[in-house]
């Protein structure tokens, strides 16, 4: 092997390159990114719950909260306004990230980036001093539209920093962040909760500006990726980024081999159309098939709504939001094995021992609720039973923050060629976006309707999510991105959809020979 460059399992080439000083900052300040999405996410369900806030902007929904609380468990929270606030933020990143496809492809990761933070900036501030519904659902707005550009160019810069070897772990940084994100969120709900005059919520939706400003000023500081610099003609500054993450300069055939991708990339000169071709037809069902099946794990069920799924079922308020808390550093926790296992157990290990996890869980807190609800929604559930259900909800969480969390990111990042690579991440994030949309304003409604069922019903997708993932997603491990193609072309199913097509960009032919 010349140069260091070995083959790898899939028949391509794994390059030269390890942890450096500089790749570790990078990556790190990057998947800052996903500090916004996972605040977001711990925070609006937290304040939902929170009397004081209810009774300023939704009092309909706390007058019917405070009628109901000896009748229905079910339907105590069902209020479409109220769900607007939380799920209007992923209509507006489902939006987004269309636009957020074009600013990555033209303008750079490191930009779009920027762009991210500083209008989730700007929301943070709109909501912290809303006075009435209409700002805060502008605020939610300009969230979503920060939430949109860094989920699309976020996982694409971790993806094209890293070693192939050591993507899986550095690409799941973002899933870390958006953990800890979360957690964070919890214990700021937890502290403000009982702040004498009912304004704690402020806190908690303006700090929301914290993670927004860590990747504004971050994504200054940060290079942008060596195959977008390459694209956008800056060949120089490409190569000594190249240098520079992989800790070596011994980077030719690999920088050659960048070159080769984004050539064949700039004769694209249209993407979303070329994104169609049969030969792109499995990483495009994965694109569309991880996000959509993500969503319908019904971890945003959880982590959305922790707090009011909680005081729902009979946790006071103080105890709703501390059962909140310890999902998230379950969350964050259970993230830290997946960094750990995903370049050695591999991508299809994890999901599928967190699918069959997540599985058995659902059915199991399904079936507590039942036991104690019945179909009425009336009762009062024992600390025992109540305890039991909070740590079947982890073994849940759990399951999910070392499989479908992070991976469902991961995967979509890695699979497509560079000249679609924008385009396949769009979709991806759309996709996401609009399922977590549709769950989160469908929820309470859905909670009210099939009432326990509904535990069942994301038992269900946990069942057919996991079966697709034994039968159609390859390994991708240790695979380098350029190299891709290879992994579907060998595959028992997919590698009809790109029989012919040619499996190596332009430049194939030095690396079929092995070299």
């Amino acid at each position: 092997m010349a140069g260091g460059v070995v083959v790898n399992a899939a028949g391509g080439k794994t390059y030269p390159g390890r942890m450096t000083a500089f790749v570790f900052f990078t990556c790190l300040v990057a998947s800052s990114g996903g500090l916004i999405f996972g605040y977001d996410i711990g925070i609006s369900g937290g304040v939902t719950s929170m009397d004081s806030f209810l009774k300023q902007f939704f009092p309909s929904v706390y007058a019917k909260a405070e009628a109901n609380k000896d009748t229905n468990q079910y339907c105590k929270f069902d209020s479409q306004l109220l769900t607007l606030f939380t799920s209007s933020l992923y209509l507006a990143a489902l939006a987004t990230s269309f636009v957020a496809a074009s600013v990555t492809r033209v303008f750079g990761r490191k930009w779009s980036m920027f762009c991210g933070g500083l209008t989730f900036l700007a929301g943070s501030a709109l909501n912290g001093a809303a006075t009435d519904v209409l700002m805060l659902i502008l605020g939610r707005i300009l969230l979503g539209v920060g939430v949109g550009f860094a989920n699309q160019s976020v996982p694409l810069y971790l993806s094209e920093m890293a070693p192939a070897k050591l993507r899986g772990m550095l690409n799941i940084g973002f899933q870390l962040m958006t953990t800890i994100g979360i957690l964070a969120a919890n214990l700021i709900n937890y502290a403000t909760v009982g702040i004498p005059g009912g304004w704690g919520w402020r806190i908690g939706l303006g700090l929301a500006g914290v993670p927004a400003l860590v990747i504004t000023v971050g994504a200054l500081a940060l290079p942008d990726t060596p195959n977008s610099l390459i694209s956008r003609g800056f060949h120089e500054d490409a190569k000594a980024v190249l240098v520079k993450i992989r800790g070596t300069e011994d980077v030719h055939e690999e920088y050659d081999d960048m070159v080769a991708a984004c050539e064949e990339a700039g004769a694209i000169e249209h993407p979303w159309r070329n994104i169609l071709e049969r030969k792109y037809r499995p990483q495009l069902t994965v694109a569309v098939l991880i996000p959509f099946f993500q969503q319908l794990t019904g971890i945003n069920v959880i982590m959305f709504y922790a707090p009011v799924l909680f005081l729902t079922i009979g946790f006071g308020d103080d105890a709703s939001l501390m059962s909140a808390v310890i999902t998230g550093c379950v969350n964050m926790f259970a993230t830290v094995v997946s960094i750990v296992s995903v370049d050695r157990a591999g991508r299809r290990a994890l999901f599928l021992q967190g699918g069959t996890q997540m599985f058995v869980s659902q059915i199991v807190v399904g079936t507590l609720i039942a036991l104690q609800f019945g179909t009425a929604g009336v009762g009062e559930m024992s600390r025992s039973n109540a305890m039991l259900l909070v740590l079947f909800i982890c073994l849940y969480v759990a399951g999910f923050a070392w499989s479908w969390g992070p991976l469902g990111w991961l995967v979509p990042s890695e699979v497509f060629s560079l000249e679609i690579r924008s385009a396949g991440q769009s979709i991806a994030v759309c996709v996401n976006m609009m399922l977590t949309f549709i769950i989160g304003q469908s929820f309470l409604s859905m909670l009210c309707t099939l009432k326990f069922g509904l535990f069942y019903f994301f038992a269900g997708w946990m069942f057919v999510m996991t079966t697709f993932i034994a039968f159609f997603l390859p390994e991708t491990k240790g695979v380098a991105i350029e190299e891709m193609n290879l992994v579907w072309s060998k595959h028992w199913f997919w590698g009809k959809y790109v029989a012919g097509a040619d499996t190596h960009h332009a430049g194939g032919n030095r690396r079929s020979s092995g070299v």
